[in-house]
């Protein structure tokens, strides 16, 4: 099968082929339909993300075909379209997983960084850590959903009942998330890098109520804050502008360092917390959401051999929507 490998830190991935894996007992084997690009895939190619397993196939937003089960597998069937997100192993003994927060596990493995992803023609899962895909919705526009609008349910979730919303940093996440507030009736703010005139009328096309600058002041005092763009100077800012008692929920895996700030911002019992992957019942909550609201992804699609270019266009903010990789 081909697939692109990334072999060191910093370093472009290399399309090369390897021997189709084979499902071990509990995996699932799978043909890969599509498969997202996210910003976590550029953390871990620039050397920001530790101990990778390198060399290791990139990917965790994976929407497959089941092409064989290893020895236990149940609940399954051959042909059917699957998902496979970010989390795809948790240990199942430790206080985390056994209170509900197996997304801090510390022995947990994450696709397409600890285990091989879907930047590749195949790839093996634990069936436990997959989720059933409709048919009816092309793979490409299923893929986002793996990852970008996973963690961005969750900052939402964390956000509590939270009506005016601002979200900082408008890329996959935040086009996906826009669209389950719209859906649900509550205003939203979309906050880009200054100049960023596109982003902003793309932002105002999915229904933001005001699109602007993230250094430039809300309309109105926000409920909370998400912050989904890799900038740590956007914490000061974002607690700015939320209201007291509300919260800066952090969303990235990898965040700039955050410079100091006042006490005065954050008193008034201004919450900030940070997200760390998800739990399979964010996934399960998640997709019932997406069947009752009429969410529609935009991707960018690019061959597989083409991820280097599609990782770049992300880099450099040339990407409105999702970029997503078709191997077939």
């Amino acid at each position: 099968m081909r697939a692109m490998v990334l072999e060191s830190p910093r370093a472009a991935l290399r399309l090369v082929e390897r021997e189709r894996p084979q499902p071990a007992a509990g995996q699932i084997l799978l043909q890969v339909e599509a498969c997202g690009v996210c910003r976590t895939d550029l953390h871990l190619i620039d050397g920001e993300l530790p101990d990778p397993a390198l060399p290791v196939i990139p990917g965790h937003e994976i929407v497959g075909r089941v092409v064989a089960l290893g020895e236990g597998v149940q609940g399954f069937a051959i042909g059917q379209r699957i998902g496979v997100p970010w989390l795809g192993w948790t240990c199942g003994q430790c206080m985390y997983c056994r209170t509900g927060q197996e997304n801090l596990c510390d022995a947990a493995r994450f696709t397409g960084y600890t285990l091989d992803g879907g930047y590749a023609e195949y790839t093996v899962a634990d069936c436990r850590y997959c989720f059933a895909l409709p048919e009816a919705v092309p793979a490409i526009e299923l893929a986002p959903l793996l990852c970008a609008g996973l963690i961005g349910y969750r900052a939402l979730a964390m956000a509590g009942e939270a009506r005016c919303v601002g979200i900082y940093g408008f890329g996959a996440a935040a086009h996906i998330l826009c669209q389950i507030l719209r859906h649900q009736q509550r205003p939203f703010y979309a906050f880009t890098r200054r100049g960023d005139a596109e982003g902003q009328q793309f932002a105002r096309s999915l229904g933001a109520a005001w699109a602007g600058a993230s250094d430039e002041d809300s309309p109105v005092p926000l409920d909370a804050a998400l912050i989904f763009a890799p900038a740590g100077e956007l914490v000061p800012a974002a607690l700015r502008q939320v209201r007291k008692g509300g919260i800066v929920v952090c969303a990235g895996i990898h965040m700039s360092t955050i410079p100091a700030f006042p006490y005065d911002i954050l008193w008034g019992e201004r919450v900030l917390r940070s997200v760390a992957n998800l739990t399979r019942e964010d996934g399960l909550r998640f997709l019932r959401i997406v069947a009752e609201s009429p969410l529609r992804t935009h991707v960018q699609s690019y061959p597989l051999a083409q991820a280097n270019l599609a990782l770049e266009a992300l880099r450099q903010g040339a990407i409105q929507g999702a970029a997503v990789l078709v191997p077939g």
